[in-house]
């Protein structure tokens, strides 16, 4: 079965640090793979993406957030330090199994929510 499943979400107070994965199991984890989030009342947001020209964050978590990607484990990471109240959200990590980064991805995990306390 082709599916991404996030993980790594929870509860961190402002200042701290999470790591969320994104493993990838019916295909090979090669594809540009991009990270959204989205708040309750709020408009999905890209958050980051890889892909094998490089990487991308929003101007919101750039400095605070790194992407990275480790083969073996068929898993793409993303470590967010410096979290605030305001990265709280569902992230959702996404793919349309190309070597480019999508919007509208055809494939989507089930989300995993972070909640930053103040």
């Amino acid at each position: 079965q082709v599916q991404l499943v996030e993980s790594g979400g929870g509860l961190a107070q402002s200042g701290g640090s999470l790591t969320l994965s994104c493993t990838a199991s019916g295909f090979m984890l090669s594809y540009a793979i991009s990270w959204f989030r989205q708040a309750p009342g709020k408009e999905r947001e890209e958050v980051s993406c890889i892909s094998n020209t490089g990487t991308t964050f929003a101007d919101s978590v750039k400095g605070r957030f790194t992407i990275s990607r480790d083969s073996t484990k068929n898993t793409v990471y993303l470590q967010m330090n410096n979290l605030k109240p305001g990265d709280t959200a569902i992230y959702y990590c996404a793919t349309d199994r190309t070597f480019s980064c999508c919007n509208r991805c055809a494939l989507w995990g089930q989300g995993t929510q972070v909640t930053v306390a103040s």
